[in-house]
């Protein structure tokens, strides 16, 4: 099952350029750091030897996790949203029903969230029960501290 995730024009690239780096800078090292430590000696007793070869498939994993999940990526035209319901690149203002307080979150794929900045996750439990919402409607999620309960204020593009 593909699981296809939508990323803007700067998370993509920034991507890209992570697995590129994994490819031809940390894989080399990996492979340099094996061949040092078989110089060293009998294999059979080469800590140094397990180590890096450890290593080395753990970058391999992390580098195919990575290229499955470039090959699954869709670039978003944000010029194409439709700002009249909550989808992915919104930027939504809402108010917390229980405190009065304002907030404003843009939904981004997983990899590009940072709440210190505002950009949550379509997939956190905030981000799938805002996705379709529009200007007006009452939201209620269930997030590990209890349920919250949010009105939609107003919807922009990214």
């Amino acid at each position: 099952m593909s699981n296809v995730s939508y990323y803007t024009a700067e998370g993509l690239k920034k991507l890209r350029e992570e697995v590129g780096h994994l490819r031809d800078i940390e894989r080399p090292k990996a492979s340099q750091a094996i061949a040092e430590a078989r110089d060293k000696g009998d294999l059979s007793e080469n800590a140094e030897y397990d180590a890096a070869k450890e290593a080395q498939g753990l970058l391999e994993l992390k580098i195919a996790k990575m290229e499955q999940i470039l090959s699954n990526a869709r670039l978003i035209d944000e010029s194409q949203l439709d700002t009249s319901k909550i989808l992915v690149l919104s930027t939504v203002k809402l108010k917390n029903q229980s405190n009065g307080a304002e907030m404003k979150y843009t939904l981004v794929a997983e990899s590009e969230a940072d709440l210190k900045t505002g950009r949550i996750s379509v997939n956190s439990p905030i981000g799938k029960g805002l996705l379709g919402k529009k200007v007006g409607d009452t939201v209620k999620i269930t997030v590990p501290n209890g349920t919250l309960k949010f009105s939609v204020l107003e919807i922009t593009r990214g």
